[in-house]
């Protein structure tokens, strides 16, 4: 098997498995079924558990011995928090969050 065929065939399932993922609930629960309780309570708890994971791996390494004590990471969540309670746009609060943290880092911080 060549190169660029294996490339094709790993680029294909790709894009097989995310139309599958996208397009299976529409299939499995068509129009006027409704899907099951255990469904609903996952579309509504995992949410907030992937987001309090995120922010525990994004904050696991923080150094509160050394300088600067963590300080552009808890200013960076505060920003995103800020940002969230103000505009409610979940892009924008991780955008935002995200620049200031950068800057904090490479330019403040360094």
């Amino acid at each position: 098997m060549t190169r660029g065929f294996s490339l094709f065939l790993a680029i294909l399932l790709m894009a097989v498995a995310t139309a599958l993922t996208r397009f299976l609930p529409f299939m499995v629960f068509g129009r006027g079924r409704k899907p099951p309780e255990i469904i609903n309570y996952l579309g509504r708890a995992l949410p907030p558990a992937m987001l309090t994971l995120l922010v525990v791996y994004c904050l696991r390494a923080m150094n509160f011995a050394a300088p600067p004590f963590g300080l552009s990471e808890i200013i960076a969540c505060c920003v995103v928090a800020g940002l969230h309670l103000w505009r409610g746009n979940a892009l924008i609060s991780i955008f935002g969050g995200t620049v200031v943290y950068m800057l904090l880092v490479q330019i403040v911080f360094a």
